[in-house]
Parts: structure tokens; C-alpha cells; sequence
């Protein structure tokens, strides 16, 4: 499973999830935008990019890294590429923040001396998943990231207390049903093995009801939709080609009928009826 796939998936639904995380998010943290860039020569991919709306008081971009396995490169590929961007758009914001988000401290780089100045740093903070705590004490989307470390029993328990503790409490951060589409869209990943049936009986929810069904349901009927296209065409072009060769034949029936062959002569021939022989005829 690829976990950090799952963040930048759960970022793109809800990007206010980043700065649960975060000492001192910005005021307009919940209109903040996500999105992965792509910065020329050289070419990087910024897979966490979090963008200010344009009408904020403080232009801050917030760069997220999501590490699930070791990387000595870490660092020298995060601090380039944030930097980078900047560089490619030096008048857009006026500050920077970075956020590295690791299952554990085991994960860190073994060298990091050269970048030590900005490792830190007031503008870098490093996460370490299994560092925060009882997932039942923490906030909710600090509890929804601690899901996707959690082996498959543990995600299930804590799934299920997750979803009566915001069916309980008044959230605030996110939207219930938001909460619920976190939660579904982790199960999704980790029981990939399992039925739509089976992972509703195991949550004690109806994905039916969830957005990341609708949303797949959804897909599936535009891939249904395309198919149905593109059969349609294959189609057309045989009736095409049927209709092309028909009418071939029956341009060659005054032909054969000069020649002194009857009518029924020239549909046996041609595999016609003595009908549209009679028409092509005439």
C-alpha cells in the first residue's frame, strides 16, 4: 500500500488537513488550495504543494513532504525543489513553510548536517506519525492521519471510535461527512482485498452514502460512458463499410442485367433480394 499516495489523496480532498499539523497555521488556512507542480530545468515533481488563496493578508506557500520509507535524498530533494519553485515564482509569495511528515524518526536520513541551518529552522517542522500520541486524544485530523499507520486491526477499532466520536462532538475543522470520506477513502486503500460489502460491515457505514463512492461510481460511469462511445464508432464504421458494400452491389445490376441475365440471375449473384434488384433496375 502506498501510504503516502493515500496523504497527498486526503490533502487534494481536504487540504485544511496539512495544518492540523502545523504550530502556527495561517488565518486563511481553510481556503488554501493544494496541488503537485511541475518546475523546468531541471525538472522537478512537487508532489505537496498548499497555495494561498490570492486575497490573503500573508502570502505563504506551504511545501508538504510524506515519507513512509527511507530516503538519504530526503532532504536534498524537498529543500531543492521548494526552493526551486520559489526561484521560478519569486513575486507570487513572500514567505515560505515547510512540512515533512515521517512514519517515524527510524526514517530520518543519516546525514543531514547539510542541511541543518534550514532542517532547523522556525520555517521547517518534521511530523513523526507515531510520535503524536493516543489517537483518541488528539484532534480529529491528526487522529485521521494516525489511521493510515495503524496495522489492520488497529484501524478498524480506531475507525469505529472515530466515527462515534464525530457523530458525538461538534467539529469544527472539517465537516462530518467530510471526516467520514477520510476515514472510507483510508479503508479503501488499506482492505483493497476486500468488497465494497465487506468494508461497509467492517466501518459500520454505507459507502453509498459517502463521497468517495459517489465519486468512483461516478468515474465508472464516464469509463462506461467512453466504451460506449468508442463501441459506438466500431459500430458506425461496420455499418459503414456494410452499408458502402451494399451499395456497391446494387450499382452493379444494370450491368449484369445488360448482359442478358434475369433478375433473379442477379440476385442469387450479388446475394440480393429480387426486390432491390427490381429497384436498381429501375
Amino acid at each position: 500500500m502506498r501510504r503516502d499516495a493515500i496523504f497527498y489523496t486526503l490533502f487534494k480532498r481536504v487540504p485544511g488537513l496539512l495544518f492540523e499539523l502545523v504550530e502556527q497555521p495561517p488565518a486563511e488556512a481553510a481556503n488554501y488550495r493544494f496541488e503537485s507542480v511541475e518546475v523546468k530545468e531541471p525538472t522537478f515533481r512537487i508532489d505537496g504543494v498548499f497555495l494561498p488563496p490570492p486575497d490573503a493578508t500573508s502570502q505563504i506557500v506551504f511545501f508538504a513532504e510524506v515519507q513512509f520509507q527511507k530516503d538519504e535524498l530526503l532532504y536534498h530533494r524537498f529543500f531543492s525543489e521548494s526552493m526551486l519553485y520559489m526561484y521560478r515564482n519569486p513575486t507570487l509569495y513572500d514567505d515560505w513553510y515547510g512540512v515533512v511528515i515521517l512514519q517515524s524518526r527510524s526514517l530520518e536520513p543519516e546525514k543531514t548536517t547539510i542541511h541543518r541551518s534550514l532542517i532547523n529552522s522556525s520555517q521547517v517542522q518534521r511530523i513523526y506519525l507515531d510520535e503524536l500520541g493516543n489517537p483518541d486524544e488528539q484532534k480529529v485530523g491528526i487522529s485521521l492521519m494516525q489511521l493510515t499507520i495503524a496495522s489492520e486491526t488497529q484501524m478498524v477499532e480506531q475507525a469505529k471510535r472515530l466515527i462515534e466520536r464525530v457523530q458525538q462532538e461538534q467539529i469544527t475543522v472539517l465537516a462530518k461527512e467530510e471526516i467520514i470520506d477520510v476515514i472510507t477513502t483510508i479503508a479503501v486503500y488499506k482492505f483493497a482485498n476486500l468488497s465494497r460489502e465487506e468494508v461497509e460491515a467492517m466501518l459500520g457505514v454505507k459507502l453509498e452514502e459517502t463521497r468517495v463512492y459517489q465519486e468512483a461510481k461516478q468515474e465508472g460511469l464516464e469509463q462506461g460512458v467512453e466504451i460506449g462511445r468508442e463501441q459506438g464508432i466500431e459500430i458506425g464504421l461496420q455499418q459503414g463499410v456494410e452499408i458502402g458494400r451494399e451499395q456497391a452491389k446494387l450499382e452493379l445490376v444494370p450491368q449484369f442485367l445488360a448482359l442478358g441475365m434475369s433478375m433473379e440471375e442477379v440476385a442469387k449473384l450479388l446475394n440480393l433480394t429480387i426486390e432491390q434488384v427490381r429497384l436498381a433496375a429501375e
